[in-house]
């Protein structure tokens, strides 16, 4: 699993309702959201790539390659998605968001359990009730068909997944571990469970 997959970490949004501030260097109960997920779901030796749009300094003194996205406007999350496929050189791409610091630890375990079972070229993990549209598992090998959505201005990601064979991956009463943070509010909370280890 670890030698045919990349981990992505997208950090490239504009966090509009958060003032501005970068999310995944916001700091999260002592540490910035993006170790939140990176020590949650990361194996060790996993290639590791961020994508961000800012601040990318900060982001590479993690010591993972840092990428930002090559079309302009701030498209969205597949922007982001793109980057991380044509830099990935393993098969498999699985794609986290740095705002969300409880991410289950099996994730990438059960990504793939569910790829190989279902022989699926996209994985979204889903919480019981809900999509979770940017945690997902993706094949390499996809790069032409996004590229190709995102140049003729589509930006849904529920439109393109549908061209493709699409599993779930379900993490039934494990909601709050794929809560994120846009909000200040939502910080705060997130800083609270975090250092009490208690659900949201």
């Amino acid at each position: 699993m670890k030698a045919d997959t990349t981990l992505a970490i997208l950090a490239g949004g504009r966090a509009s309702r958060m003032d501005g501030k970068d999310k995944g260097l916001i700091t999260v109960a002592g540490r910035p959201m993006v170790q939140h997920v990176l020590s949650r779901v990361r194996p060790e030796g996993m290639a590791t790539l961020i994508i961000a749009n800012r601040n990318q300094d900060a982001y590479r003194a993690l010591g993972f390659p840092v990428f930002g996205d090559e079309r302009a406007d701030y498209p969205g999350p597949m922007a982001g998605m793109e980057v991380a496929l044509q830099q990935a050189e393993t098969p498999f791409v699985v794609v986290c968001p740095c705002d969300t610091p409880r991410l289950p630890p099996d994730l990438i375990e059960r990504l793939h359990q569910t790829q190989q079972a279902q022989q699926a070229d996209v994985v979204v993990a889903n919480d019981g009730e809900w999509d979770h549209p940017v945690i997902l598992l993706l094949k390499r090998e996809l790069l032409p068909s996004m590229q190709a959505f995102l140049s003729s201005g589509e930006r849904k990601i529920a439109v393109w997944y549908r061209q493709h064979t699409l599993a779930r991956c379900t993490f039934s009463g494990q909601a709050n571990d794929f809560a994120n943070i846009n909000t200040p509010e939502q910080c705060q909370q997130m800083e609270q469970a975090l250092a009490n280890n208690d659900p949201l």
